[in-house]
């Protein structure tokens, strides 16, 4: 079967204006151009833009979409698969959230009293489980699965109190990180005080605090381009520098 624009954004609950635009950027091309120079798609363009909008639900750029589906090795089948694993995993988080606004309803009517740690399992879960599908396969092959699994438990058993100082402790990092830059010496006071609240921050989650763990994890911030991005956000080169003022910290960079 075929559609215009029209009919395959009908079909597919999206915007005229958005098939358009895939078109534009070479995500989704329409099988042939009419005379008239209307779009047709065919059930081959069909088929990957259900691809698309599946990468799209689980938060994935128009960009590394392109980028994906236009690998040669692109395997829809797989794609698929892990589409149903990922979408499985969120259905999980979703429902974890549910029971919680259930019990929070519970408590509020007198039927049940809920600890503090009860009231945090589905936002701190639903942490673990954007980590893990971002960072999770790289990390866990440069620190192993029982390593990972711990640090996800400690999350997961913080208290009230704990969970807010954790989270605390990261916009902190930030924020003396920033500040540090500007004086451009990773070994400075203030950039190693942004090293030392790293440490405390990781040992909120970590079972085991090591000089050599700090100095390889701030190094896989700079050769992990999705790490790099989420430091270098607060001011380029941020991944960079304090990579250069843990290693100063630990004594790693004289080695």
């Amino acid at each position: 079967m075929e559609y215009t624009v029209q009919q395959l954004a009908k079909t597919a609950g999206i915007s005229s204006r958005t098939l358009r635009y895939y078109d534009e950027i070479g995500l989704l091309k329409p099988a042939r151009l009419t005379s008239s120079g209307y779009r047709i798609y065919g059930p081959k363009e069909v088929d990957r833009l259900q691809q698309i909008l599946f990468f799209r639900e689980l938060g994935v750029g128009l960009e590394q979409i392109r980028e994906i589906i236009n690998d040669p090795s692109f395997d829809s089948l797989t794609a698929l698969r892990e589409h149903r694993v990922k979408l499985l995993e969120k259905k999980q988080q979703l429902e974890l959230l549910i029971n919680n606004v259930e019990k929070t309803i519970a408590q509020y009517e007198g039927r049940i009293i809920m600890t503090d740690q009860e009231k945090f399992e589905g936002f701190k879960q639903k942490l673990i489980d954007e980590n893990e599908a971002k960072y999770g396969k790289e990390v866990r092959e440069k620190y192993g699965d029982e390593a990972v699994d711990k640090s996800y438990r400690k999350m997961k058993e913080m208290t009230q109190e704990q969970y807010a100082e954790f989270e605390k402790l990261g916009q902190m990092v930030l924020d003396t990180l920033k500040e540090a830059m500007a004086a451009g010496d990773p070994a400075s006071e203030l950039a190693q005080k942004a090293a030392d609240l790293h440490r405390q921050w990781l040992c909120f989650t970590w079972d085991n605090y090591s000089k050599e763990a700090h100095a390889g994890l701030a190094q896989m911030y700079v050769n992990d381009e999705r790490f790099a991005a989420y430091y270098d956000r607060i001011k380029p080169g941020a991944a960079k520098f304090l990579r250069d003022a843990v290693l100063v910290y630990t004594g790693m960079n004289r080695q």
